[in-house]
Formats: structure tokens, C-alpha cells, sequence
């Protein structure tokens, strides 16, 4: 499990939606969101080799992005919380 968050030009340019197709696309649950000071917050769960493909996604995003920072940390989980991803 790793939580993520994205600062930059992050919101109102599809980051969220290109998350979530990335995610889906790579067998990773979980969901995208704004928070109010204008990052997106991602929580993703899955295999290592998953996550690490989202992230490369996350720290680049979607073309009309700008990733300034990516921080995350990580966590283990023993069953999955989401069974897809989400955006909201």
C-alpha cells in the first residue's frame, strides 16, 4: 500500500482520471483525490511491480500536468480495502 501526494498544476487537467485509467491498467485498487490546498491525494494498493508502475505514471502525470513534488510512504495491508479505483 502507498500513499501519495501530488503537488503542481494537478487539478482541472485530467490527473485524476489518467490515474485512475493507469491503475486499473495495472491491476491497482484504491482512489485519487483533490484535497483543498490543491494537491491530489492517491491511496494504491497492490504488488510492489503494480505500484511501482503507477508511480512512474504519478510522477510524470497526464500531459496537461505539472508534477512539482510526489511524496509518498508506504504501509502493508493484509486485505485489500478497495476492490477497484476510484476518483472523487
Amino acid at each position: 500500500m502507498r500513499r501519495y501526494t501530488i503537488t503542481g498544476r494537478v487539478q482541472g487537467v485530467g490527473f485524476r482520471y489518467h490515474a485512475a485509467m493507469k491503475a486499473r491498467a495495472v491491476g491497482v485498487t484504491g482512489y485519487a483525490h483533490n484535497d483543498p490546498d490543491g494537491s491530489v491525494e492517491v491511496y494504491a494498493e497492490g504488488t510492489v511491480e503494480q505500484l511501482d508502475a503507477l508511480h512512474l505514471f504519478l510522477a510524470q502525470g497526464p500531459s496537461f500536468a505539472r508534477v512539482d513534488s510526489i511524496r509518498f510512504s508506504e504501509g502493508t495491508i493484509r486485505v485489500r480495502a478497495h476492490r477497484d479505483f476510484s476518483t472523487g
